[in-house]
């Protein structure tokens, strides 16, 4: 048996997703990424690539089997002007998805769990200065998040922070 970790990056056709897929496989990682779409910009380098759901509570299942880690990037995103016109959808689907995936990962014996937050949990008025300075996690704290998508990631990162909690799970 392989001690190689075997890994599933979420959102592997986006942007980021795709560079965390060959990052990961420079470092020797077996990877499995998952997307709605496939990578827009050149072929994965990824050992399995599927196309899934991830609102789907099978295709969660599917995609967390035989994993140790998951690099959970998917989110429905098209960019503010998608997020602002879109805040129940935004919210429907990215909940779904984060909930449908850590307790698939859960379930499916899963160690380790990274979960990717965004700057939309901070409140506006932190983020309305043209000059950039470095946010902590606690500012994000009293919650007031940017709208829809910021509220889903925001609660996102305490169900992982309750996982590691309740289930020992590594997130």
């Amino acid at each position: 048996m392989s001690d190689q970790k075997r890994v599933l990056v979420t959102g592997a056709g986006g942007f980021i997703g795709h560079h965390l897929v060959t990052y990961l496989k420079g470092r020797g990682y077996w990877v499995r990424g998952v997307d709605v779409k496939a990578p827009e910009f050149e072929p994965t380098k990824a050992d399995e690539f599927e196309l899934l759901d991830l609102r789907r509570w099978d295709n969660c299942l599917q995609a967390t089997r035989g994993m140790d880690h998951v690099y959970a990037l998917a989110a429905d995103m098209g960019g503010m002007g998608v997020i602002s016109a879109h805040h129940a959808q935004i919210l429907y689907n990215n909940s779904t998805i984060n909930l449908h995936t850590l307790e698939a990962a859960r379930l499916n014996g899963v160690a380790r769990y990274l979960y990717t937050s965004s700057a939309c949990i901070y409140p506006e008025h932190l983020q309305e200065e043209a000059e950039v300075v470095p946010l902590k996690e606690d500012d994000a704290y009293p919650a007031a998040p940017q709208d829809a998508y910021g509220w889903e990631k925001l609660i996102s990162e305490r169900l992982c922070m309750h996982y590691y909690e309740d289930y020992g799970m590594e997130t």
